[in-house]
């Protein structure tokens, strides 16, 4: 409660414009635990603040018929692909607007999904707690060799990375790749690409190296979480699935 409060205090001292600027700022170390009481007059402040902050959190914007989790699949996740389809979808419209170009794939990363999607009402809250980070999404331009690269590097990984429904990995039981199609074509090593993916990974998280050298970076100001929140008002009912985007042969008996 008194971590909630002093949270609310500090948003509202950031967004309240000063009259004037201080000279001289002191502070001090106060450290935080259970023998600090609350502030009643603070508490009576931020109070209305924190209803209204409360009430747009909690707004319905759309509804699970299912619990989603990203341990629902072994190399794509129904989260997982709705969190890339609705980057795809909700960034590929501000990419064209302004370059003329489109998106040829998302790419996210699995660690990046911090919370389940549970059956029932989905709320604004609901995209703050699967994407509590503040990654937002650019689209890197990257030659088909480097595409490669990352198809490779996710064969490796064995794990379900989030990948838009424009990419299409078979491995064999041996997890080697046996087919890799981007929108039904194989990659083209000296074709450009455009990649979507978050600023995080563009920068190497997640050992992911092989956006660099790119040909050109496009920042578009959009935050993952405000895709899903945009993506969820849209969709009275979610229905992801588990597909064949990314998947591996059965093991030889």
């Amino acid at each position: 409660m008194i971590k909630n409060t002093l949270l609310i205090v500090l948003l509202l001292f950031l967004t309240i414009s000063c009259k004037e600027t201080p000279n001289k700022i002191e502070g001090k170390r106060i450290d935080i635990d259970e023998n600090i009481t609350s502030n009643n007059a603070i508490e009576d402040f931020i109070a209305p603040y924190k209803t209204q902050l409360n009430k747009n959190l909690d707004s319905v914007i759309s509804y699970a018929p299912e619990t989603y989790s990203k341990t629902d699949g072994e190399l794509n996740t129904a989260i997982g692909n709705l969190m890339a389809d609705a980057v795809f979808s909700e960034s590929n419209p501000i990419f064209n607007k302004r370059t003329g170009k489109n998106i040829d794939l998302v790419l996210l990363n699995h660690g990046g999904i911090r919370s389940i999607i549970s059956q029932g009402n989905i709320t604004s809250r609901t995209a703050y707690e699967v994407m509590p980070f503040e990654n937002s999404v650019v689209v890197a331009a990257i030659k088909g060799k480097q595409v490669s690269e990352m198809i490779s590097f996710l064969a490796k990984a064995k794990r379900a990375h989030p990948v838009s429904k424009q990419l299409e990995i078979l491995l064999d039981d041996d997890f080697n790749i046996k087919k890799a199609l981007i929108k039904g074509k194989p990659v083209s090593e000296d074709k450009m690409y455009y990649i979507a993916t978050n600023d995080y990974l563009y920068n190497g998280g997640d050992r992911m190296s092989f956006f660099h050298p790119s040909d050109s970076l496009y920042v578009l100001d959009y935050k993952i979480r405000n895709v899903l929140i945009d993506y969820f008002k849209k969709t009275d009912t979610i229905k992801p699935k588990i597909d064949n985007r990314f998947t591996k042969l059965p093991s030889k008996p």
